[in-house]
This record gives structure tokens, sequence and C-alpha cells, in this order.
């Protein structure tokens, strides 16, 4: 799989960085919903080498899920199931910032059992097999660094991404007049830096509202295997199959009872 989201990104996302034709940036529901010939061409090849790897299986990527809205829905009863996100941080990639990834997770049953966050600029994976740990790989298998979340931290020194423009109000306003009892808060706008960033122990704390499958289920792996603690809002665990409910992820459930209390609750 690795390998697989390599070479999608060096054909099709590589060639076009800070090189998009006029008219290959598109609006899909709005100003901050972006799809460009790069995200489409690179779900093609990866749709394309994943049926010719495991034949039967359903590859529900963002951008056919946006073309035909009854694939999201058959995840639920797929044996085996591939979500993928082909270019993570369109918005970044079209602005022509360094901060895109592409994305994908194995979902076995309704179950996320490995998950792959490739970085096309520095030219390596973060890989998630549950039970099995999480790592960065480089290309060839040319050694690991294995992945382990920050220290646990009161909410004072804890560095955060909060995705919080797409939080309903009043939520939305509570927890952005919040943000300074963080020590810090970055945006980065790419799920796959900020799930690889808080695996590796550089950030504490990810919040986010939306959870479609290919933005969260390999990044969510990542997290858990790295020994982080995550839930929705309402303490519920995380699933694929869930695309709403909010999703808080820290170092452990003292801190993650933390943040949630002090940013969340009126």
């Amino acid at each position: 799989m690795a390998d697989l989201l390599r070479d999608a990104a060096r054909a099709e996302v590589m060639p076009r960085f800070r090189r998009l034709a006029a008219g290959a940036v598109r609006n899909k529901t709005g100003p901050l919903d972006l799809v460009t010939d790069a995200d489409e061409g690179a779900e093609r090849v990866i749709a394309a080498g994943l049926a010719a790897r495991f034949p039967g299986c359903l590859v529900v990527g963002e951008e056919g899920a946006a073309a035909d809205p009854g694939l999201l829905g058959r995840l639920a009863d797929a044996d085996l199931a591939f979500v993928v996100d082909p270019v993570d941080g369109t918005a970044n990639f079209a602005a022509g910032l360094p901060l895109f990834g592409c994305m994908a997770a194995a979902i076995l049953r309704g179950e996320v059992v490995a998950g792959w966050i490739h970085d096309p600029l520095g030219d390596d994976t973060a890989i998630a097999l549950r039970g099995e740990g999480a790592w960065i790989e480089a290309p060839g298998g040319g050694g690991r660094v294995p992945l382990r979340v920050a220290p646990p931290a009161p909410l004072e020194r804890m560095v955060g991404d909060l995705s919080w423009t797409y939080l309903p109000e009043p939520l939305r306003t509570r927890v952005a007049s919040r943000l300074p009892l963080l020590a810090g808060t970055v945006g980065l706008r790419c799920a796959a830096h900020a799930y690889r960033s808080v695996a590796s122990g550089y950030l504490h704390l990810l919040l986010f509202n939306r959870l479609m499958p290919w933005d969260h289920a390999a990044g969510w792996l990542l997290h858990r295997e790295a020994g982080g603690h995550s839930a929705g809002f309402d303490g519920q665990p995380y699933s694929p199959l869930r695309h709403g409910g909010g999703l808080i992820c820290t170092p452990d459930s003292a801190s993650w009872q933390e943040a949630r209390a002090r940013l969340l609750e009126a």
C-alpha cells in the first residue's frame, strides 16, 4: 500500500504541484472544499491498484463518493474495504503550500485494521497496523522510526490543532474563545499531517467535528497505535461508520477528559 500511494503521488500529484493548469482546481460544496486534477488522477491510480491486488474489495475514495453518494453507505456491509483520500489538504496543495498527504485505510467488516499516510514531499509513509504499533517507513523498507505520542500534560502545556471552523454554534464560538487556554495552537489545514504530528509527539491535541472516513480512519489508528487516546465528543469510541459527533485525540484518557471539559462544556 505504501508503494501504491507513492506511485500515485509521483505520477499524478507531484508533477502538478505548483504547476496546476487553468481550470485544474474546482469548488465542490463551497470555497473551502476543493478538488483538483491531481485528486482525481491519484484516486484513479490507487483504486485501480487496489482492485488488482484485492479483487472484489470495496474502494471508497473521497472523489468517488462525491460522484456517487451511495458508495459510502456500502462501507458497513463490506468484508474488505479501503477508504482513500488521494490528496488530503487539497486547499494547501492548490495554494502551493507543502502540507498535503495521501491517505488510505483498510477496513475489515467495519473495523479499521491498517492505515497509511504518505508524505509526497518527504517521500516516507506513516503506517499503523492494528495491535502491531505505528511507525514511519522510508521507501523500500529503508529504515523504520517508531511513533509515540507526547507525554500527558495539563491543558496549559498542550499544543494542538483544533479544527473549530466546522463546529456548529454555539460550540464553534465557545471552542474558538478558549484556544488561549492552550500553550499554543496550529492550523495545518491537513488531517494527514495533523495525525502524523500528534502520533510523533509534536502535538498533544487534535479536535475535529466532521469525520468522513477517508479523512480520519488512517490517522485515528496511527494515533491509537502510537499510544494515544481518542473518543467522540460524547465519549463514544471512533468508528469509520460514524461521520459526525466530533473527535478529540490526546495522549491519554485523563488529558482527554480535561480537554473535553475545558474546551467544550458550557
